[in-house]
């Protein structure tokens, strides 16, 4: 009876972390299709007016280096992370093509160059990975840029937090944006416990930590806020 029931407890872990990364990539791909409704006003307008292209080139750069984490090359199991951060990568590559194809001659030049360094600086991780440390080794190296990266993904929205208690107003810092990061992080923090990866549940829990200031501070001051913005969390910072 015992291996019967070591079984069925391993399944049912196995089902949980599916579970959670399924959930995670679900409310992932929420967010990076949140940036639509401005590059449709880009497209319309044949502009790129003031929006800033750096959110995508780093969101770029950020699913690149996750992704080849996730690659069995690197580290074993975690699939998941894959499949979220290939998805991630095509859509922020995308957003980017569009956004040169409607910036001025300076933008234009200028992102491409930032795109360029993006893939420069991926192939020169995946080289210095490759050429330079084994399997266990190579996981902990880009575990920890992994780890840096989405820090500084979560902690983007910072810029929003400190506007919205400047002025009392949610107003820029859209409801359902910061409930699906806050989900999404939840989602992986869990993924990542059941995996036993550091690299994963560590910069999760500081995002899902991140996730709920903001919407504690959303519900202490929507009350003051006139309507809902819906410009996408990503539009002007990261």
């Amino acid at each position: 009876m015992a291996p019967l029931g070591l079984a069925g407890a391993s399944s049912y872990h196995e089902l949980c972390c599916y579970g959670a990364g399924i959930a995670g990539n679900i409310f992932a791909f929420v967010l990076f299709v949140s940036p639509l409704p401005t590059f449709r006003r880009i497209v319309r307008n044949g502009s790129t007016e003031q929006f800033s292209a750096m959110p995508y080139i780093y969101s770029l750069l950020n699913c690149l280096i996750c992704v080849w984490y996730a690659l069995p090359v690197v580290s074993y199991g975690v699939a998941l992370v894959a499949t979220v951060n290939t998805i991630g990568a095509a859509f922020q590559l995308a957003y980017t093509a569009v956004f040169i194809a409607y910036a001025d001659a300076k933008k234009r030049l200028k992102v491409s160059m930032l795109l360029l360094g993006v893939f420069c600086a991926f192939g020169l991780i995946v080289y210095v990975s490759m050429a330079m440390f084994d399997h266990k080794p190579r996981q902990i190296f880009v575990g920890y840029l992994s780890v840096a990266s989405l820090i500084c993904m979560f902690a983007s929205p910072l810029s929003s937090i400190n506007l919205v208690i400047k002025t009392k107003s949610v107003e820029y810092m859209p409801f359902y944006l910061s409930l699906s990061m806050s989900l999404m992080s939840a989602s992986f923090f869990a993924y990542g416990v059941l995996l036993d990866d550091f690299f994963i549940y560590i910069p999760n829990g500081i995002g899902t930590v991140l996730g709920v200031i903001q919407l504690l501070l959303y519900a202490y001051f929507r009350k003051g806020s006139r309507d809902e913005a819906t410009r996408p969390l990503l539009v002007t910072h990261t």
